[in-house]
C-alpha cells in the first residue's frame, strides 16, 4: 500500500480553490478536513482525509 501523502495548507487550498482564509474558517469552525498539527507547528491534511472530506461534501449536496 502507498504512504498517504501529507498536504500542506497551501496544496490543500490550492487543489480545492478556496482562500487560505476560507480554510482556516473551516479549521475554526470544525468543517474542514481532519488535520494533524506536528511538533513544530506545521499542519498537514492526509490525501486519504481529504478525499474522504470531499466525498462527504458530495454525498450532502
Amino acid at each position: 500500500m502507498a504512504r498517504d501523502e501529507m498536504l500542506t495548507i497551501s496544496e490543500v487550498v490550492e487543489e480545492i480553490g478556496v482562500p487560505v482564509s476560507t480554510f482556516y474558517r473551516w479549521r475554526q469552525l470544525r468543517k474542514g478536513p481532519k488535520a494533524i498539527k506536528l511538533p513544530n507547528g506545521a499542519v498537514r491534511i492526509r490525501r486519504s482525509e481529504l478525499e474522504r472530506w470531499i466525498a462527504a461534501l458530495e454525498e450532502a449536496a
